[in-house]
């Protein structure tokens, strides 16, 4: 899961073309894209380089990461920007505080829910975005210098003398009275190469009526009138001339996106370096302790255990296109690639998940979608998986379909989930978050599930299943024959149902 954090940006360099702040703080609470936020102490790996966007709009980067440290406080950093004039309008921007923000983009390893917050124990850094709105109101930049060019430009025009006006400006080094003299006989010649104002003829045509009448006027052999009606025509409708289309580096995208809320809901560990299965110990008996009469012999059941085998599969997509596309297109091109191709991954990733729970999940009887219906799901799914696994059910993952019919519980027409601070809330679900809370579980949405029928909702016991999962990588190969590029996007997953009791699924026959 991807979220954005804004912080402090503290200066703005002009004229070393370089800006400098606090991009996080540890332990501060502040609000992200996924809500409330606080990062633990050295949650963040930073050890990538990464570039300074605007706006968290990967197409519109303006400079590099140049030097980031960690301290007690948080991570400090400074950027050195691009020599182009998005970077231009950001340093004015900074220095003037309409964009006096910093905002981190990371991707999420490890978090807890702590207080009403998502409290991140691992991340990696993405990104980090100069942005309008930080998260403190009161931090904005503290010192920005500007380059000598700048201030010499703005002296001359701010120190200009105006016509007819007396300048009381002393001069500290004394005016020779020959160059003075030779000034005064020297005439200087102004010339004037082009107006200095112009105006176009006023148009008596401003309705059809007058357009109707000077066109028969100019058909009768008026030139004055054929004069207005030339000029009544000449739009850009009449005369496209050489008006181009441009094209918006905004992209619309309604097909995919990063959501992983199956993975989300579960554990996550490392995948080891090597191998394509592993195993893990696995407890199946256990001492026994009983009552003992004296000098009696204690009872004795031996400890044993056996391994649980975990099978690491690959999830990989590829994107075959030619070169000229790569070289003659937009930067933007494949960056926006690569963000889709994660994308991609996501879904595919989090659809294996929620297959392997909801396979090995205990069969949850019959349930109806109303309020009794939830509570009695909730309520026995709580039971069995604290039986079966001797763990707690935390987190309740289900449809959007479900999610819907969940927001519309009401008790006597006052809605239980989605309403404010209502007296016989449950819980909190809202319309604008895929995060809630329903009887005392959080709520994750997941688009690996649809419907409302068997398996498209599940509680869980995070610690009975774990996503163990590898960095992503990139292999690019150019195709000679073809004069093509083929680049695959892929990595390394494995799901281990360590306790399929330690899942609960929704059934509806």
């Amino acid at each position: 899961m991807k979220i954005n954090f804004p912080i402090t940006l503290t200066a703005a360099d002009s004229n070393k073309r370089t800006i400098s702040g606090k991009i996080v703080a540890w332990n501060e609470a502040g609000n992200t894209s996924a809500g409330k936020t606080i990062f633990a102490k050295d949650s963040i790996d930073f050890s990538k380089p990464v570039k300074l966007l605007l706006e968290h709009d990967r197409t519109r980067p303006i400079g590099k990461l140049q030097d980031i440290t960690a301290d007690d406080e948080g991570i400090n950093a400074t950027f050195k920007l691009a020599k182009t004039f998005a970077a231009d309008d950001a340093l004015e921007e900074a220095a003037t505080g309409l964009r006096d923000g910093f905002s981190v983009g990371i991707l999420v390893d490890a978090w807890d829910s702590k207080g009403g917050a998502m409290v991140i124990s691992a991340s990696t850094l993405q990104e980090v975005s100069l942005v309008s709105e930080p998260a403190i109101a009161s931090a904005r930049v503290a010192e920005v210098a500007a380059s000598e060019q700048e201030n010499s430009e703005a002296t001359a025009t701010d120190e200009q003398p105006q016509e007819d006006t007396v300048s009381d400006v002393k001069s500290e080094a004394p005016i020779a009275t020959e160059a003075v003299e030779a000034a005064k006989a020297e005439p200087v010649a102004v010339v004037a190469n082009q107006p200095v104002a112009f105006t176009k003829p006023r148009s008596p045509i401003n309705s059809k009526a007058t357009y109707l009448e000077h066109s028969i006027r100019a058909a009768l052999g008026s030139d004055e009138s054929r004069q207005f009606v030339a000029f009544a025509d000449d739009t850009t409708s009449t005369n496209a001339g050489l008006i181009p289309t441009p094209q918006s580096t905004e992209i619309i995208n309604p097909l995919s996106n990063a959501d992983r809320g199956t993975i989300d809901a579960i554990s996550r560990g490392t995948l080891p370096a090597a191998g394509m299965t592993f195993e893990i110990p696995k407890i199946t008996a256990v001492p026994t302790v009983a009552e003992t009469a004296e000098e009696g012999t204690p009872s004795e059941t031996g400890m044993t255990n056996s391994f649980l085998s975990v099978s690491v599969k690959k999830y990989a997509g590829q994107q075959t296109f030619s070169v000229e596309l790569l070289d003659r297109s937009s930067p933007a091109f494949f960056d926006e690639l690569v963000r889709q191709m994660e994308f991609a991954y996501a879904k595919a990733t989090d659809a294996a998940v929620a297959a392997a729970i909801i396979t090995g999940a205990t069969d949850g009887g019959n349930r109806t979608l109303d309020a009794a219906g939830i509570l009695d799901f909730v309520a026995d799914g709580a039971a069995s998986i604290y039986s079966g696994s001797l763990g707690f059910a935390r987190n309740l993952v289900v449809s959007p379909e479900i999610w819907a019919g969940i927001m519309g519980l009401n008790d006597s027409g006052r809605p239980i989930y989605n309403a404010s601070n209502p007296q016989n809330a449950g819980g909190a679900v809202s319309p604008t978050s895929l995060r809630g809370n329903v009887a005392g579980l959080d709520l994750y949405v997941s688009r690996s599930l649809s419907g409302t029928g068997d398996g498209d909702a599940f509680i869980i016991n995070p610690e009975s299943y774990t996503w163990y999962e590898s960095p992503r990588l990139q292999l690019r190969t150019n195709v000679i024959g073809t004069g093509q590029v083929e680049v695959a996007y892929y990595g390394y997953g494995a799901i281990a149902t360590k306790v399929a009791a330690g899942a609960y699924k929704w059934m509806v026959a």
